[in-house]
Formats: C-alpha cells, structure tokens, sequence
C-alpha cells in the first residue's frame, strides 16, 4: 500500500511565464485565450435579466435545476451518460467531486482507494486530504490489470478510462467490463474521471464507463478543459445509493454552488453555445497536436508517440541515445523548454534508458511548439 502519491511526482499548476522559458510543456492547461468572453458576458447578462429574486438565496445543494437538466441532457447526449437530474450535484471541478467522494467512503468505514499507475498525482493527494490511502495499481495497454486489482485490499478506485491520464491510452472493452465485474463482486465503486472526455481527433469519443453500469459508477466532469478551470464548475452524477450522502456533504462543505455562474452556464449549454466552444476547442487543438508530431519526427528522429489520438498531451518515447531522462529534462530546461518526464506519474522505473515524455500542448501556439521542440533539439544534440 502507497500513501498520497506516485513517488517523484510533482504538482503540475498552470504555467506561469518564467524569464528565460520558450515553451512550458506541463500537462493538463487548456489555452484560456479560448475562453469565450462574448458568449459568457452575454449569457450573464440574459439569466441576470430574467432571474427571479428567490434563486439569489441559498442555492440547492446539489446544484440548480435548470442546470442540471441541462448537463443530463448534454452528457447523455455527448457521452452516453445515464444522467437524472435529480442523482446529479454541481461541484467546483473534479477536485471536489473527488474530496466529496472521498469523505463518503471514509465514513462508510473505506481506509484506501485504488488509483492508476502511471496516473494523475492529483487523486491520491485529494483523497489523502480525506484520510484515505491510495493502492497503486499498475495499468498496460488494455487498462487496470486484473491480478493486483483482485489483490489490492480496496473497494473503490479512481480511473480516466476514455483517455487514460498519462498513458493516453483508451480502456478496451474487456477491461471495462472486468472492472465493472470486480466492482460488483466487492461491492464497490469505480470514481469515473472524464477529464478530456470530449476531445477526439480521430473518430468519436469512446462512451463514457458510468453507461455501462450507473449503479457502480461515479461520473465526473468539470468545464475546465473547455472553458477555464478558473469557473470552478464541475459536475458529479451519482448511483442512487450515494446521492443523499454526498449532497449532505456538499450542504455543509460550502451551502452550494454560486447560482450566477450556474445560471450562466445553463444559458451556454442550452443555446449552443457550449457545443460551438467545443467545437473550437477540437480544431485548436488538433492542429497543435499535429504541429507537436511534425516538430518531433523532425527534430528527434525515431521518436514514437503512444496512445490515442485525443486530449491536450502526448506520451512522447524517444530513443535511448537522447538518455538518460534526468539529464535529457536538465538540459532541455538550460535552453527554456519544460518538460516532465512519464516517470513523475507514477512508479515504475525503466531500465532501458530511453527518455518517455508527457508532453503538453492544447495551451501554446503552433509557433510555440516548433521552437520549443527545435530548443530542446538542440541543447540535446538532435537534428
């Protein structure tokens, strides 16, 4: 049993310009100048217009109605959700639905949780402010693997099935349905996280897990990847066994969500404009994925990108001569281009040398990126 996180790993914030950075290359930041300040003051300006005085009191807990019937409808419609309005709670992102979550489970007498490995420090460190351990549970190409799923003394884990954060890969279906199975078995409950959920460049996004079995599944979503993570907006959808218990919670924690800003957002998802910003978002970012593939076969030859095409990073492998992974990210900071290598996520070590990177783009411009990569090129002595 591990405690809090992945050894080595570090808290990725949003990058802050530094004197003498080229690129900034940490996962997990959207490009906020994509954030649609027009559609967003209009949207406030219309439910401020029209909202009666009564919804300026304390907010239901769970989140305003008309907000989350419009959040069912679009996650049913977007990712296969079963989404009742009535079984889903407004949070302030994926960190509280997951603190929330947390201080459930320990009260119902859980001491750990099960999360990926390599997967996002930030799960065990929320769950560890709740009193709950984290069992590292190793990942390969398919998802969990089965035997130290079975093994681990857990009841609950957190996972990133449509994406998996970092590895990039997407649960295959046997996977799905084993955990699904061992979920059953014990018990227990999986904590869906679904945090780059609607950004695939190759075909449709994978349905979200919650649909296959919403009475063991905890879906969990945030507009912080397509709008800002500044918002604060979240969204949890619950078994019914769960739902009395978590809104209890939220009720003490923070006496509900600001209905302003809900409002607002039920305005943006209802007209469209939600799905217009997605839609941005997806062309945006597929061109920077594409620019970061075309300035890495250039500069680093023989580099392989794992993973599905989706989301907002890479997992880039590159080979052994560039090694080792330390000196690889020292040198390539001395040029100002930041990288974080795949061993801060998680706990494995790999003895062949070669340098696996978890690379970052959705935020920097296509420029950006070419020169960055064109840096670290040289600082390392590629082409």
């Amino acid at each position: 049993m591990r405690t809090g996180r992945a050894a080595g790993a570090a808290p990725d914030g949003p990058p802050v310009p530094a004197p003498g950075v080229c690129a900034d290359f940490r996962p997990g930041t959207p490009d906020l100048s994509l954030f649609p300040r027009a559609a967003w003051a209009a949207a406030q300006r219309t439910v401020l217009a029209g909202l009666p005085h009564s919804a300026l009191g304390y907010p239901d807990p769970r989140g305003l109605p008309v907000l989350r019937a419009a959040l069912a409808a679009l996650l049913a419609r977007r990712r296969g959700v079963v989404a009742d309005p009535d079984r889903l709670v407004v949070c302030s992102g994926v960190a509280q639905a997951t603190t929330l979550l947390g201080t459930v489970l320990r009260a119902r007498g859980h001491r750990a949780v099960g999360v990926e490995d390599p997967g996002s420090p930030e799960h065990g460190r929320l769950f560890a402010a709740t009193g709950l351990d984290t069992a590292w549970l190793p990942i390969d190409a398919e998802g969990l693997r089965p035997g130290p799923l079975a093994a681990a003394d857990v009841r609950a884990v957190v996972v990133t099935p449509a994406h998996q954060f970092p590895s990039g890969i997407a649960w295959s279906a046997e996977r799905r349905g084993m955990l699904l199975d061992w979920a059953r078995a014990v018990d227990g409950h999986v904590l869906e996280d679904d945090y780059d959920g609607d950004f695939r460049y190759d075909r449709a996004p994978v349905g979200a897990l919650q649909g296959l079995d919403p009475e063991r599944v905890v879906y969990t979503g945030s507009v912080s990847k397509s709008l800002a993570p500044g918002l604060r907006l979240g969204w949890m959808v619950l078994p019914e066994a769960l739902v009395d218990e978590v809104v209890e919670r939220k009720r003490t924690m923070d006496l509900g969500h600001p209905a302003l800003d809900q409002a607002a957002l039920a305005h943006l998802v209802t007209s469209g404009g939600y799905d217009r910003q997605l839609r941005r978002c997806q062309r945006a970012y597929r061109e920077r994925r594409d620019a970061l593939l075309a300035a890495l076969a250039r500069h680093f030859p023989g580099t392989s990108v794992s993973g599905i095409a989706a989301g907002l990073h890479v997992i880039a492998c590159l080979p052994a001569r560039y090694g080792p992974p330390a000196r690889f990210v020292e040198r390539a900071a001395g040029a100002g281009v930041v990288l974080r290598p795949l061993e801060e996520y998680g706990t494995a070590r790999p003895a062949d040398g070669a340098v696996r990177l978890v690379i970052g783009y959705a935020h920097l411009a296509p420029a950006v990126i070419a020169e960055g990569v064109g840096r670290a090129a040289e600082a390392l002595g590629g082409r």
